[in-house]
């Protein structure tokens, strides 16, 4: 008992270890990052978050940017990949089981690949600095995988019960409603978070289709924070970015943890 433990305690210290030391970035001063952390004065300051939050355009207009873009995404991705992944488990097995390589191979295909023809797809469209369009090539990115977790959860559902509401005399839009989506809600869930936290942290499509410095997302406004350059790097202040660009995806995690933490351990990994 005492051996695990003490395993425990060091894998918790091994994930929170990164966290910590750059909040404690985030509030060193410049001198205090470059001098032995026990020999040296005027360590703290507040400095760093004062310089992120009063940049221009604010920093806020960042994250809600991000925050648009991933809602955006994650709601059409889910719009999308719910009745899909319902009608792959209606098909045959050998036809859905073709499907669904074809579908892991699109989940596992590195997108960068395609940097050239989504750009040139945004330059035909005219559909630069548009974050609503934005969304469009991160649902793409993200449906594969959503739909084989989605899928998943309903091939695990029991066939007696959706064959008793059908006798019933439910609708297919009456089933999905009051019967399959609130079985699979955990799933929906999970699926939900790993959709937005691609399009949260997302940056080469976003820097080449969004120049306008108001509309920018967060991974690419954080590359230009501070002026940074090769002879010079903000450390403090990246890493006050990061601590207030985690807040939402934190706040975001607490709300939603009992939904995650099922779709996660059930649905998403069945199958």
């Amino acid at each position: 008992m005492k051996n695990r433990s003490i395993y425990y305690i060091a894998i918790i210290t091994w994930s929170i270890l990164p966290l910590a030391w750059q909040i404690y970035t985030s509030f060193s001063s410049p001198e205090a990052l470059t001098a032995p952390i026990l020999n040296h004065n005027n360590r703290w300051t507040l400095e760093n978050y004062i310089q992120i939050i009063n940049s221009d355009p604010p920093f806020w207009t960042y994250l809600a940017n991000s925050t648009l873009v991933g809602l955006l995404t994650t709601f059409i991705t889910l719009l999308v990949a719910i009745p899909a992944s319902y009608a792959l488990t209606k098909i045959s097995f050998y036809l859905s089981s073709i499907i669904r390589l074809i579908l892991l191979g699109a989940a596992l295909f590195p997108y960068v690949l395609l940097f050239l023809a989504l750009l040139e797809f945004a330059r035909k469209l005219d559909l630069g600095n548009n974050l609503l369009a934005l969304s469009l090539p991160y649902s793409a990115l993200s449906m594969p995988l959503a739909i084989l977790l989605l899928s998943s959860s309903f091939r695990d559902l029991p066939k007696d019960l959706e064959e008793a509401a059908t006798l019933e005399g439910l609708t297919l839009l009456d089933r999905f409603r009051f019967i399959l989506i609130p079985l699979i809600r955990p799933a929906v869930a999970s699926t939900g978070i790993l959709v937005f936290l691609f399009t949260w942290n997302e940056y080469p499509i976003a820097l080449t289709w969004i120049s306008n410095e108001n509309m920018l997302t967060l991974p690419v406004a954080m590359a230009r924070i501070a002026g940074s350059s090769i002879y010079s790097v903000p450390y403090g202040a990246y890493a006050a970015a990061t601590v207030l660009g985690s807040l939402p995806l934190l706040l975001f995690v607490i709300i939603f943890q009992k939904q995650i933490v099922s779709g996660l351990t059930q649905g998403a990994v069945k199958g």
